[in-house]
């Protein structure tokens, strides 16, 4: 049944025990590499990349370049992060409830590979299938019994920023803003079908899927290619083989020809341009769920937290940062919100910087791993700064906190958001 996958936590404590013993596998690179990135794993230092919310951009304005990424990156629809390109809130107002790939975030490790589907072979492989490998080309995945899902993908690090502008703490990573979240139509193949005709045995663990962009290299240290690996309970669930987005075949961006969409997870989990998944009777162990995407910092283990897996809660206004109003006009604030958790069920607002609120009208059903439209009505009563705030509501009671919980890498904030407008 859906969600309902055992705890993370408690598989990661018996991993925890068998990597210390030796019984389980550092897959791609060297044990002694790996344990010194977990150890400077705990440590912040400022924002890659200016950690300030960007500022509206005319739309006139000549569209910029990032190192790596194939589709065009207007102004006016994108903020450029490095290798990564940041989808502006404000650019989804009148698109529906999922995003056009022409606006879909762009998260990338090094850079975008150009692979043709006629030549791509997904190769399935390790101890814990009955005999050897397993292949697949494109048209046999395609010919497959086929599933529609629609799910958000959302990287760990989305309102990073907010660490330092609302709470004044040093955080390291790409300064994101809300914009590295966008909701897709996907289509595919279950990963447990595909794992069940490779011949899966009760004696699996891990499920490792790899991707086939270049290499990483941090710190001198080459991490190998981008792959994290998914408790076999997890894969076995919802994950899907995805080679289509809003009825299209995937752009190169996200993953032509097939990526893999873990709905409600942290973005790491679904893997683009994948190229081969190992089937592991042991646990395994990689640098995206050691010195990455765990949480770090004074108040968790020296080790870090287990790794992350479910997305939080979060809420993001239609509207550029520092937005003109018109006094005593009537405004439609519109905005999103969503949670890993449970589907959302309520969203409050206030456009006094918290001091009164009022609930949002919702315009889509609550649903699990995707977001809600939602509007509120408003007058400016009168000329000068203002400050809104969106607080969600998910379906387990969990409401929005004002403050996010620290750590070193500014994963997972989840604190209301302050968005500041000037009314004129």
């Amino acid at each position: 049944m859906p969600g309902s996958v055992p705890p993370e936590s408690a598989y990661d404590r018996r991993r925890l025990g068998q990597w210390a013993r030796s019984e389980a596998r550092t897959a791609g690179m060297a044990r002694r590499d790996l344990i010194r990135l977990v150890a400077a794993a705990g440590v912040a230092v400022p924002l890659s990349t200016q950690a300030a919310p960007a500022a509206a951009v005319p739309a006139q304005a000549a569209p910029p370049a990032a190192p790596g990424i194939v589709k065009p990156l207007p102004p006016e629809l994108f903020t450029l992060r490095g290798t990564n390109a940041e989808t502006r809130f404000a650019a989804l107002r009148d698109t529906g409830h999922h995003t056009p790939a022409d606006r879909f975030f762009v998260r990338n490790h090094t850079s975008t590979p150009l692979i043709d589907a006629a030549d791509w072979r997904l190769t399935v492989w390790g101890d814990g299938l009955r005999g050897g490998p397993a292949h697949f080309g494109y048209e046999e995945l395609r010919a497959l019994p086929a599933r529609t899902a629609t799910a958000f993908i959302e990287c760990a690090g989305n309102g990073r920023s907010h660490y330092t502008t609302q709470q004044g703490q040093t955080v390291s990573g790409t300064a994101w803003t809300l914009g590295a979240i966008d909701v897709g139509r996907w289509r595919g193949v279950r990963l447990a079908e595909v794992l069940r005709r490779a011949g899966i045995t009760r004696r699996a663990v891990d499920v490792l899927p790899r991707g086939l962009d270049a290499e990483v290299v941090s710190a001198g240290v080459n991490l190998g290619r981008v792959r994290r690996p998914l408790p076999v309970a997890k894969a076995l669930d919802d994950a899907l083989l995805a080679y289509e987005l809003n009825g299209e075949p995937l752009p190169p961006d996200h993953g032509h020809p097939v990526r893999l969409v873990v709905p409600g997870w942290i973005g790491i989990s679904s893997i683009k341009w994948l190229g081969d998944i190992e089937v592991s009777d042991t646990p395994l162990y990689t640098p995206w769920n050691t010195d990455l995407y765990r949480l770090f910092g004074p108040d968790h283990p020296a080790e870090g937290s287990a790794p992350l897996t479910r997305q939080t809660l979060k809420s993001a206004f239609e509207l550029d940062w520092g937005a003109e109003l018109t006094a005593r006009r009537p405004v439609r604030l519109t905005g999103r919100s969503w949670s890993g958790a449970a589907p959302v069920h309520t969203v409050r607002i206030s456009t006094d910087g918290g001091h009164r609120w009022r609930r949002a009208r919702l315009h889509d059903s609550p649903r699990r791993d995707t977001w809600v439209r939602w509007s509120l009505e408003w007058t400016p009563p009168a000329p000068g700064p203002a400050v809104l705030l969106a607080r969600a509501t998910d379906g387990t009671g969990r409401s929005q906190p004002d403050t996010a919980a620290y750590n070193t890498q500014g994963y997972l904030f989840d604190a209301v958001v302050r968005h500041p407008v000037t009314v004129v």
